[in-house]
């Protein structure tokens, strides 16, 4: 989160305020038990590009033209926009998936007036306030996240497996948080390259003049695509091309293909209907003979969105199509503009006939429900019914990927941060999609009689992050139980697995979890409670986790956790039953549930680990009236995939007056990678002595002992003048 709350206007001129560098650096280098920093007044050298000159925090921006991206290089790269998180494996793999949801990320793109800021795009429209535009524009290009009372988020991953972020960039760069949030749920993330007008008819005449060129610009495609950690690219031409570069079209697209499959399995690379063979710009609307020479040189098309149900028939009959019906992803505008068929709240008529035509289909702009809703405070309740319209036309990819399967169904965003029930800080709401969980299914079925069942995310209180699964309804007077499936999985388990389950029920019902398991008749299964007692003497997670066990926590949750002995069992659904406690009457219930933890004992047994070679660099100070605030990059090296977060505290060691004690540790933010930039911490005058301390918590969300944290202090002082 920001530490600051972005505002809908940005102040050309930081009144009151000095930037202030360092005069030499030094503090990469490791095994130092204190660096020291001389402040000397002087402009600051970090790359606007890739930090805010405001603040420094750390910001994501794309490529604009054709010679920044010929010249891109690693030195010129970003590492805060680095995708730290895997593509997790999913049932069935996306290769053999027949009929394919794609979603592209396109916000505020109708009628627009542009304001560019530095290398901003500030998107205002004539029916929504500034603030909003503002806000839903720039949160993803914090990539520490931000304050914002109302962002736009994403969260139905289960619907979709391929996720592109378009902008109007030529080379849009996906922000790292959007592609750890897909990769956790086994979605592929792409990136556009995209030129158009007459501008990118220039561009394009340059770079597809000949194989030298083309493959120069494919080859910087790759390599952008590698170090970002996303997994391909939207190609978009929409500009009339040259005899020449029409020719070479398809032997660029081949060879970023073929590049890009050979050095990343798994990646895909797909062509917008757009040009046609003869280099005119004509969008088909289908996939024919005048485009599919560009379709036969990659993974799939994306087709326009003014298809009709007679397209549909013939692309199906067109030779061309022959063993690739899933690679022909049929657009549908959301925003319904244009002659269309659905859109808006009748998307679903568009994912009706092309999935009778059985289609993949690429789903453009389904932010209209957040911008569409003048109350963006109801945005969540909107978001599902937008996507339950669709559900009977989307299909469920299961994730598949080891224990532990742990989730506490934070979306990302929240009006307060949660840790074990309680709010950990109450500054306001934040948007931050690396803080997002593995997501359950959000729906709502109608029961026998007047019975029903929903599940919802809900920020009003949580166990972990900032929101809670709420699941609720009636139960029936012809049932005595209801069970929501809320994970579709394919998971094998352990020998000995560990399960939690942390709730707050309403009286009158009784809440459990229901394991479901793949082939059931080859699979044996024996449940047991978790003793804290019998566990206590083990390895010190799993002290933590079974002293857990069985508590009822004063805020009403209740923490409850058995122990499975196993042969030859794979998880296929997880499902939270709700039974009545007795009679036999409509009985309303509504049931919080803070987190599922699904474990394998013996992973608990691994050693920690110690966090090693912390360093700091990149120091800025900013004076702001009479504040002293430090701004640095902190690094440290620790296994990502055995965390869920990093905690960052600071300390004073030593201030100005000697005779102030050091303080306590103070919390500055979570982190979600062994990489954090520190921004606007007001530390005491100098001359002063500091410590940043990094905390790991725990896949399993367990405290590190203190003596395995990394930390790294560092004094200052004033440059002596004279």
């Amino acid at each position: 989160m920001s530490s600051r709350k972005r505002n809908s206007e940005i102040d050309e001129v930081t009144v009151g305020r000095k930037l202030m560098t360092l005069e030499s650096s030094g503090l990469d280098e490791p095994g130092k038990e204190s660096v020291h920093e001389v402040i000397k007044y002087g402009a600051s050298s970090l790359p606007a590009k890739h930090y805010d000159p405001d603040t420094t925090e750390p910001i994501g921006s794309g490529l604009q033209d054709l010679d920044e991206l010929l010249s891109w290089n690693l030195s010129m790269a970003n590492p805060f926009n680095v995708a730290k998180v895997p593509l997790a494996n999913r049932e069935p793999p996306l290769a053999s998936t027949p009929r394919r949801t794609l979603v592209s990320h396109d916000m505020m793109a109708g009628k627009l007036t542009v304001k560019i800021y530095n290398d901003f795009t500030l998107w205002m429209t004539e029916s929504f306030p500034t603030v909003i535009m503002f806000q839903t524009c720039m949160n993803s290009l914090f990539l520490q996240g931000a304050e914002s009372e109302a962002p736009y988020v994403f969260y139905h991953w289960q619907y979709i497996d391929v996720f592109n972020y378009f902008s109007h960039n030529m080379v849009t760069i996906p922000p790292a948080v959007w592609t750890n949030a897909a990769h956790k749920h086994g979605v592929i993330v792409l990136g556009t390259f995209i030129t158009e007008w007459t501008d990118g008819g220039k561009m394009c005449e340059v770079f597809l003049k000949e194989e030298e060129s083309y493959r120069a610009v494919a080859d910087r495609l790759f390599q952008i695509s590698h170090y970002y950690g996303f997994d391909g690219w939207l190609i978009n031409i929409e500009n009339t091309l040259s005899e020449t570069a029409v020719k070479n079209t398809p032997r660029f697209l081949r060879y970023l293909t073929d590049q890009m499959h050979e050095r990343l399995p798994g990646s895909m690379v797909l062509w917008y209907d757009s040009v046609l063979e003869n280099g005119q710009l004509n969008w088909q609307n289908q996939l024919n003979k005048s485009n599919s020479v560009f379709f036969s040189a990659c993974d799939g098309i994306f087709t326009n969105y003014n298809w009709t149900e007679q397209s549909l028939e013939d692309m199906k009959a067109f030779s061309g199509a022959e063993g690739r019906m899933a690679d022909i992803f049929v657009g549908v505008d959301v925003f319904a503009r244009g002659e269309v068929v659905g859109g808006k709240l009748e998307t679903n008529k568009a994912l009706e006939l092309i999935r009778k035509h059985d289609f993949s289909t690429a789903i453009f702009a389904p932010g209209w429900v957040y911008e569409s809703i003048p109350d963006k405070a109801s945005f969540r309740q909107e978001q599902d019914k937008f996507w339950s319209l669709l559900a009977d036309f989307l299909y469920i990819h299961r994730y598949s990927s080891p224990l532990p399967f742990v989730s506490s169904f934070c979306q990302g965003f929240g009006t307060n941060v949660y840790w074990r029930g309680k709010v950990r800080t109450a500054d306001g709401s934040w948007f931050n999609l690396d803080a997002q969980q593995l997501q359950p299914l959000y729906y709502r079925d109608t029961l026998e009689g007047e019975g029903w069942l929903r599940t919802r995310g809900c920020p009003e209180d949580a166990w972990n992050g900032g929101s809670s699964l709420v699941v609720e309804g009636v139960i029936p007077s012809t049932l005595t139980k209801v069970c929501a499936r809320i994970f579709s999985l394919q998971v094998p388990l352990s020998t000995r697995t560990f399960v939690s389950l942390i709730y707050k029920p309403s009286p009158g019902v009784t809440v459990s979890l229901e394991l479901k398991t793949a082939d059931a008749n080859l699979c044996t299964l024996t449940a047991s409670s978790v003793q804290p007692a019998v566990l206590g003497e083990e390895h010190q997670l799993v002290r933590q986790f079974s002293q857990s066990c069985g508590q009822w926590n004063p805020d009403g949750w209740t923490v409850r956790c058995s122990q499975l002995e196993l042969q030859g069992c794979a998880l296929r659904d997880v499902c939270v039953s709700v039974q009545r406690d007795g009679g036999h009457l409509d009985t309303s219930f509504k049931c919080r549930v803070g987190e599922i933890m699904i474990l394998d004992a013996e992973s608990l047994s691994i050693p920690l680990l110690s966090v090693e070679a912390v360093r700091v660099s990149d120091v800025v100070w900013l004076r702001e009236g009479d504040k002293l605030l430090l701004n640095a990059t902190l690094t440290w090296e620790y296994p990502a995939q055995l965390v869920r977060h990093f905690l960052v505290h600071w300390r004073r060691l030593r201030g100005p007056d000697p005779r102030i004690p050091p303080s306590s540790l103070t919390l500055v933010a979570r982190s979600y990678a062994p990489l954090f930039r520190v921004t606007e911490l007001e530390v005491p005058e100098a001359p002063g002595l500091l410590e940043l301390v990094v905390q790991p918590v725990s896949r399993e969300g367990f405290y590190v002992p203190e003596s395995q944290w990394g930390r790294q202090s560092l004094s200052y002082s004033e440059e002596r003048m004279g």
